[in-house]
């Protein structure tokens, strides 16, 4: 998508972290950008300090409700929403699924998945009668090989992402509408003051999140690129490939064998 044709960008959990790297550059490609946040008071801030370019939304994406309040209210200020950024998202709990709390578990797929496809149910369909628009969810590398122990339920929403943005992108690609999968690798954000602040658990998972320059003005850039080149996925860090590839080769090694045993289809 051309975002020099665009004017109005919605992005969630955009009051901070890589939400709002997405909003600044945004903002530098000339869109109105509504920010929606479910952190009232950061979001305020954050509003009163970018002026009357941008609009603020309080909106927990678990909310039906909520979500067809936000878009009336923001398609009424600054016209259609030609890009829609489902970024808000909780930190994993660092339990393993032995000894989870199946309520943590529910909470994490409810904002991490469910939150993004309330946000598809929201604006897919009128970006598709228009024939434009363009559509970014985040998921995380995370979403593409789940390696480390203590991010179990958090991988499953993100693989949940991944799987509704590929299909999303099949489904609207007819209509001249774009959709992007964002996989960020770890970059330093408040997502755990804002896991904390919804009732969420922190915990110290297996292993350290390695040490990382990429900031999320860097994603930012990155979003803006990706909507522009019409990516199906956007990585943000170097050598992902090396976790990814161990799946991946698992899963042609078992295409392989089957096709080598010659078994008739069922």
């Amino acid at each position: 998508m051309d975002l020099s044709e665009a004017r109005h960008a919605f992005v969630t959990g955009g009051a901070s972290g890589i939400g709002l790297g997405i909003v600044d550059a945004m903002l530098r490609r000339g869109l109105q950008v509504t920010i929606a946040d479910i952190d009232a008071e950061r979001l305020a801030v954050v509003v009163a300090e970018r002026g009357q370019a941008v609009r603020g939304a309080v909106l927990d994406t678990r909310d039906r409700d909520g979500w067809a309040r936000a878009k009336a209210e923001a398609e009424s200020a600054f016209g259609p929403v030609d890009v829609l950024v489902n970024n808000a998202g909780i930190a994993p709990n660092g339990r393993e699924f032995a000894d989870m709390d199946p309520a943590s578990f529910d909470r994490i797929v409810a904002i991490n998945l469910t939150g993004v496809a309330n946000g598809v149910f929201t604006f897919a369909a009128a970006m598709r009668d228009r024939g434009r628009g363009h559509v970014v969810n985040t998921s995380s590398q995370a979403g593409l090989t789940a390696s480390v122990p203590g991010v179990g339920a958090y991988a499953v929403a993100k693989f949940g992402v991944t799987a509704l943005t590929e299909a999303l992108r099949q489904e609207m690609a007819p209509f001249g509408v774009g959709v992007s999968l964002l996989c960020p690798g770890y970059v330093a954000t408040n997502l755990a003051e804002s896991t904390r602040k919804v009732g969420g658990e922190i915990r110290q998972y297996a292993g350290t999140m390695p040490p990382s320059s990429v900031t999320a003005d860097h994603v930012g850039a990155m979003v803006v690129a990706g909507i522009e080149g019409n990516e199906p996925c956007i990585v943000t860090h170097t050598r992902v490939w090396r976790s990814v590839e161990p799946r991946f080769a698992a899963i042609r090694e078992a295409c392989d064998r089957r096709d080598a045993a010659q078994v008739p289809a069922a």
